[in-house]
């Protein structure tokens, strides 16, 4: 099974948990075992499982980013001004690839699915979710 996630997001780096909506996913397929593969079709977006209980974890993280990537540096910033962002999405990947069980996401107790955007804020950013299993 497969469906697509759209969001808009608010402001030029954020993190989005889009846990539930993937659970839903889930429900819907009726798959319990298997694997759930999560993948965004942005180049200035990428989708990471991390902590998402203390909402400075998500700060620290975009400020950690920011401090190894500056902006305004690189060559592509002559293009379109957001070659910091291309960078951090190829270091963070497009996607993540989650174990099912009992229908139910392998993720650890403070683990959550985050869309990170690094190029914002933009409408219908796309997450492709793809349900295998039995």
């Amino acid at each position: 099974m497969q469906e697509d996630i759209i969001l808009s997001t608010s402001r030029k780096q954020e993190l989005i948990d889009i846990t539930g909506k993937i659970n839903n996913i889930i429900k819907k397929s009726g798959i319990k075992n298997g694997i759930c593969n999560v993948f965004t079709v942005h180049a200035t977006a990428a989708i990471i499982i991390n902590e998402n209980y203390d909402p400075n974890i998500c700060l620290d993280l975009l400020d950690a980013l920011n401090k190894l990537i500056p902006a305004g540096i690189w060559r592509h910033d002559k293009i379109d001004g957001n070659a910091d962002a291309h960078i951090k999405s190829a270091i963070l990947g497009p996607g993540e690839t989650i174990p099912i069980k009992n229908a139910k996401l392998q993720l650890g107790q403070w683990q959550s699915i985050m869309m990170a955007e690094l190029d914002g804020p933009r409408s219908n950013r796309k997450i492709i979710v793809t349900i295998v299993g039995d």
